[in-house]
């Protein structure tokens, strides 16, 4: 079992009391934030998180016993990451014996090959939070799974939807905390596969799209198991049509490219602008990109894209918690600082965000825009 085998170091060191205490503490006292408590995801250390992953603590602690508490502890942390985990193994490696136990006797009851081999992955993309974007396809994967393997920015709504006997773990990562590296989150694919379950990886938006699942899939196919994928509506394309925006349009953009604002070691300057970025004929929308955002517009008007050009900021789009910010793109980082957005913020720059009928600026010069068409 890959799993037990790859991560035998978790084994080798224990949990200390104190450290038991900071991760129980985590556990079972709600969090002080309110954009925890008003976040249509799974946000780190959240008690919905600790609900839905309640199996994997079963001997540690008892989750429904929740009190009031302010919290004393910083959560960012790399040893109360591991000690996390280190509580989550004995649970973990308990499943896999279960399952690979419940294959072994499919085998020895009708001798079919099928039941005897690895189990499939499904990298399944859920959208942008909103449910009913959701696939019939994806419906049906995720009320069939074993064990459902989840990000961040799967809404709590889609997470509604897994199957009773489902099992459910946590893998999302946020800026200064990531709850499982990529690498252990291939690992957990892999046992869990090799167990013969059924595994899901949920992703927000589409698994191929800034999502990782290329390197998840390449992983897996190399160890010989299969994976299939099912796309989702990502963010550009759900939010998009949430607001109004074309992100093609004739006459005013003849190409759309989706760019990602990640900046190196999470620093403020992004990566990935290059002077073709700077398109005023192209729709460029901008993923990850909210604490890169002043460094970005600045080099996008470096290139030469005009500081007036029409821009959206649009955070948690298409959930009940949506919060929009329109502006040129000389004022668009100030209003969104003004307005304290949060990730997941999805960045729309081009002359189409002038269409959307949401866009504030005098109507005269959305018109003028529609007789370029």
């Amino acid at each position: 079992m890959a799993l037990v085998y790859k991560l035998q170091a978790f084994s080798s060191f224990s949990v200390s009391a104190q450290n038991y205490n900071k991760v129980t503490s985590l556990i079972t006292n709600p969090i002080c934030s309110l954009h925890y408590k008003s976040s249509p995801f799974t946000e780190k250390h959240s008690i919905e998180r600790y609900q839905r992953d309640r199996w994997l603590y079963q001997n540690q602690v008892e989750l429904s016993q929740y009190q009031s508490s302010s919290c004393s502890l910083s959560s960012e942390s790399e040893s109360i990451r591991e000690d996390d985990i280190a509580l989550q193994l004995p649970e973990l490696k308990k499943l896999l014996e279960v399952l690979k136990k419940k294959r072994e006797s499919c085998c020895g009851n009708d001798g079919d090959g099928e039941k005897c081999g690895p189990g499939n992955v499904f990298l399944v993309g859920t959208g942008p939070g909103d449910p009913e974007l959701l696939t019939l396809k994806a419906v049906k994967v995720v009320q069939k799974a074993d064990i459902l393997l989840y990000d961040r920015l799967v809404s709590n709504d889609v997470l509604e939807l897994v199957g009773p006997d489902a099992r459910l773990l946590y893998v999302g990562k946020t800026a200064g905390y990531h709850s499982r590296t990529q690498e252990e989150i291939h690992e957990l694919l892999l046992s869990f596969a090799e167990a013969g379950a059924t595994v899901v990886r949920l992703k927000g938006g589409d698994p191929l799209v800034f999502g990782r699942g290329g390197e998840e899939m390449d992983f897996l196919q190399q160890q010989g198991i299969q994976v299939k994928v099912i796309p989702g509506i990502t963010s550009a394309s759900g939010i998009a049509a949430e607001l109004g925006i074309p992100l093609t349009h004739r006459g005013v953009a003849n190409s759309v490219r989706f760019l990602t604002g990640h900046s190196r070691n999470g620093g403020t300057d992004p990566l990935f602008v290059a002077e073709s970025s700077a398109d005023p004929d192209s729709t460029l929308v901008v993923y990850m990109g909210l604490s890169t955002l002043p460094a970005l517009a600045l080099k996008l008007m470096q290139h030469g894209l005009p500081a007036n050009t029409p821009a959206a900021a649009v955070e948690r789009g298409t959930t009940p918690q949506q919060r929009m910010v329109f502006a040129e793109l000389n004022d668009l980082a100030d209003k969104v600082a003004r307005e304290e957005l949060v990730s997941p913020t999805l960045i729309i720059i081009g002359k189409v965000v002038a269409l959307s009928p949401l866009w504030p600026l005098p109507s005269k010069e959305a018109s003028c825009l529609m007789e370029v068409v």
